[in-house]
C-alpha cells in the first residue's frame, strides 16, 4: 500500500502541538454518559448521575456513536487526527447505515438532502448529476457548472493524503429514492417534487434557485442513485463558525474582473488586511489554492473557521462539489495567491515534493484510496492524470518564486 507508507513517512509525523483544554471544540469529560432528551428530541445532553463504568466494563465515552466521538475530537489544529482510529468506522457508517430522514436542507444553489440515522448521527447528501466521464462544456461559467458527488467523495480522500485534514469525512452511497427519500421525507416541498419519468424510473427535483425543476430532475434506475454522504460538522448553536470572503473570490459576473485580475501588487493590500497581517491564515488559504488547484475548483468565493478559535486555527475546506469537472485544462487562475504572493508553509512544499516522486506518486496514492469507496471507482483516469501535470504546474510556480 503507497498510502499507508505514505503516512508512515516523517514528513507524514510531524507532531501537532499539545492539545490544552482551551484548543479542544468541545470540553466532555469522557467519563460522563451521554443520553438522548427524555422528549425525544435529537439533542445528546451529559447525564451526570450515570455510572461512569457501565455494566460491560467500558467507560462512557465508549458508547458514544462515532459520529459524536468525531465531533469531541475536533481541535484548534485538526479536524481528525492523522491516525484516527475513527475513520474507517465513520465512513462505514455513512455508507450503510439506515435512513430514517431525509429532508431538503434550506439555501445554496443546488439541491442538497439532510439524511439522518438511527444513532442520531447526519450526514449531508449530494446526489449524482452527470456521469463520470462527462467534462464540464468550454463555454460553461463556473457558477452555472453542476455539483459533482464524486467530486465531494475525490476531495476529502485529497486533503486527507496532502495532510490538511479540515475537510469532513465523505463517503459515496447508492440510494433508493423509494424507499430512502420519498416514503420517509416530512418535507412537504420535497415531497411534491416526485414524479415517474416516461422511462418508468422515480425522479425528483426538489427546490431551489438553480436545476431544480423537472428539465434538471434526478432519476434512479429505477430507483437507486448515487450521492455523496458527508458527516455533517456540530450544529452551528454548539459550535459557532464565522463565515470568511475569500479575498480572491471571483467576480461571479459575465464581464467583470475581480481586483486581484487586475492589480499585480494586490498581495501587498491583503498582507496590511486583518486577519491577513499576522499569524499564519494566508499561508492557510494557500494551502486551500494548492487543493483547489489540483481538482480544478473555481468556486472558492468563501471558507470558513470554529469562532471558538479566533483567527488562529484552520480553514475548513467545505463544498468541493465544483471540483473535478475538467481534465483536460488547468485553470492557473486558482493559483494567483500563490502566485502574487509567493508564499507557502515550507510543510506543505515539502509534501508536494513528495507526492511529485514515484514511490509516492499523487495520482496513485488518491486512485488507492478512492478504491475503497462503495462508489469506485470515483474518478475517470483522466481526471487522476491531471493531478499530476498540475502538481507539476504548482512546483514550477513555487520554483519560479524561489528563482525571483
Amino acid at each position: 500500500s503507497k498510502l499507508a507508507a505514505l503516512f508512515e513517512h516523517p514528513l507524514y509525523n510531524i507532531p501537532v502541538p499539545e492539545v490544552t483544554e482551551k484548543d479542544k471544540l468541545f470540553i466532555v469529560n469522557p467519563m460522563e454518559k451521554f443520553s438522548l432528551h427524555s422528549s425525544g428530541s435529537d439533542e445528546w445532553v451529559s447525564n451526570s448521575k450515570a455510572e461512569t463504568l457501565l455494566p460491560t466494563g467500558k467507560t462512557a465515552y465508549d458508547t458514544y456513536p462515532t459520529w459524536l466521538k468525531f465531533h469531541v475530537g475536533i481541535n484548534r489544529y485538526e479536524l481528525y487526527p492523522r491516525r484516527d482510529p475513527l475513520l474507517p468506522t465513520l465512513l462505514q457508517d455513512l455508507a450503510t447505515q439506515r435512513i430514517i430522514s431525509s429532508v431538503q436542507k434550506s439555501g445554496g444553489t443546488q439541491l442538497k438532502l439532510i439524511m439522518t440515522f438511527p444513532n442520531y448521527g447526519q450526514a449531508l447528501f449530494k446526489p449524482m448529476k452527470q456521469t463520470r466521464d462527462q467534462e464540464t462544456p468550454i463555454d460553461f461559467f463556473y457558477f452555472s457548472d453542476f455539483e459533482r458527488h464524486n467530486a465531494e467523495i475525490a476531495a476529502f480522500h485529497l486533503d486527507r493524503i496532502l495532510d490538511f485534514r479540515r475537510i469532513p469525512p465523505v463517503s459515496g452511497r447508492l440510494v433508493n429514492i423509494t424507499k430512502e427519500i420519498r416514503d420517509i421525507t416530512t418535507d412537504k416541498k420535497l415531497a411534491k417534487t416526485f414524479f415517474i419519468s416516461p422511462a418508468g424510473n422515480v425522479c425528483f427535483y426538489g427546490e431551489c434557485s438553480y436545476y431544480c425543476s423537472t428539465e434538471h430532475a434526478l432519476c434512479g434506475k429505477p430507483d437507486q442513485l448515487e450521492g455523496s454522504m458527508a458527516a455533517l460538522l456540530p450544529d452551528k448553536t454548539l459550535a459557532k463558525r464565522r463565515s470568511w470572503r475569500s479575498p480572491w473570490r471571483r467576480s461571479y459576473h459575465k464581464s467583470k474582473k475581480a481586483e486581484w485580475e487586475l492589480n499585480p501588487n494586490y498581495c501587498a493590500q491583503v498582507r496590511q488586511t486583518p486577519p491577513y497581517d499576522r499569524g499564519h491564515r494566508l499561508l492557510d488559504l494557500i494551502d486551500m489554492t494548492v487543493l483547489d488547484f489540483l481538482m480544478g475548483n473555481m468556486d472558492r468565493h468563501h471558507y470558513e473557521t470554529f469562532e471558538k478559535f479566533g483567527n488562529d486555527t484552520f480553514l475548513l475546506h467545505l463544498d468541493n462539489g465544483r471540483g473535478f469537472g475538467t481534465h483536460s485544462r488547468d485553470e492557473l487562475s486558482i493559483l494567483a495567491p500563490l502566485q502574487q504572493c509567493c508564499s507557502i508553509k515550507k510543510s506543505t512544499y515539502l509534501r508536494l515534493q513528495l507526492l511529485a516522486t514515484q514511490p509516492y506518486r499523487l495520482s496513485d496514492l488518491l486512485r488507492e484510496a478512492l478504491a475503497a469507496d462503495p462508489l469506485a471507482p470515483v474518478l475517470a483516469e483522466p481526471h487522476l492524470r491531471a493531478l499530476d501535470r498540475r502538481l507539476g504546474k504548482v512546483l514550477a510556480a513555487v520554483g519560479h518564486c524561489l528563482a525571483r
